[in-house]
This record gives structure tokens, sequence and C-alpha cells, in this order.
């Protein structure tokens, strides 16, 4: 059951991500470039995460057959991927938002919020250790209304989610052909 362990750990790996990101800051005395080393890193790692937190919890979501641990703990996972890595796309950023990466930036941001008031509404909903529903704790029409805003939630962050990763693939490739390819 989600208890917010997910949560601080996620801001645990900020707070270490930036501590890195502020030695960074001191030793070069400027923002990290995005098209540097650490500043690609921090966008290489950022991006991983952010698609397994897409990847990786809507296929043990969605699989029937294969019963990889708990659900609970796959959404945790998912909570924490999805927050520390668009943490380290923001920084990989170097707080410039022009053009497609700044749209990108953008879907990002948008999607993390998304995902919080998703979560919000998900806890809302009384569930047993692997995830599934209790019948019982809420009124019925309080449970229903829990499920149809759920329902709800799921029509506007999964298309978003789609935006953002069309978006990001766009932005590598183009970053790939331009600062690399045609140097």
């Amino acid at each position: 059951m989600l208890r917010g362990k997910e949560l601080w750990m996620a801001a645990l790996a900020a707070v270490l991500i930036s501590a890195v990101y502020g030695v960074v800051l001191l030793l070069t005395r400027e923002i990290p470039p995005a098209a540097d080393l650490f500043g690609h890193s921090l966008g290489i790692v950022g991006f991983i995460l952010m698609l397994m937190t897409e990847i990786l919890y809507s296929l043990r979501k969605r699989s029937r057959s294969a019963r990889w641990g708990r659900m609970s703990a796959w959404l945790e996972f998912h909570i924490f991927t999805g927050l520390v890595g668009p943490f380290m796309v923001l920084l990989h950023t170097s707080w410039k938002f022009n053009g497609l990466a700044g749209v990108t930036t953008l879907f990002t941001v948008v999607i993390v919020i998304s995902g919080l008031v998703g979560r919000y509404i998900y806890t809302r909903i009384p569930r047993s250790l692997d995830g599934t529903e209790i019948e019982g704790t809420l009124s019925e029409a309080a449970l229903r209304q829990a499920r149809r805003l759920m329902a709800l939630w799921h029509t506007v962050h999964i298309p978003i989610g789609m935006a953002l990763f069309v978006s990001a693939f766009v932005h590598i490739g183009a970053a790939l052909y331009y600062a690399t390819f045609l140097k």
C-alpha cells in the first residue's frame, strides 16, 4: 500500500542529484550546459528513468501471466522514477526552455503534476497489498465517484504522456542530427 515511501525516496534522490549538480556548478562556475558530458548524462539517465517509468510499469500492469512482484511495489517504482527522471531532465535543460526542448519540458512538468494528482486519487480508493480494490470500505457512491475520477484522469494522463515521449524522441533525434552528425 502506498504510504509515501516512494515520495521520500524521490526527495532524497533529488537532494543527492542537486548536491552533485551544485558541486559541478561550483567547480565550473557556470550552469552546466545541456550539451556537455554532465548535461548529457543528466538528460540520458533522466530519460531512461522516464522510459522505465512508463514501459516497465505498463508491462507489469497489463501482463496477466507474469507476476513480477506486487502491483503496489511497481506503482511505487513508477512514482519514484516518474519524479526523479523528470527532475534530472529539468536539470539537463540548463534552464533554457526554447523551441522543441521547451515544449518537451512543458509536457514533462504537466505529466509530473498530472501524476501527482493521479496518485492522490488512487490513494483515496482502499486497496489490498496486491493493489486490488477493497469493496465495502467506502460508500458505493464515493467508490463510484473515485473510479470515475480515476478513469477521467487516465484519459488525460496517458495522451499527455504519449505526446511527451513523441516530443522527447523528436528532440533526441534533432539533437543527434544537429549536434553530432553535422559536425
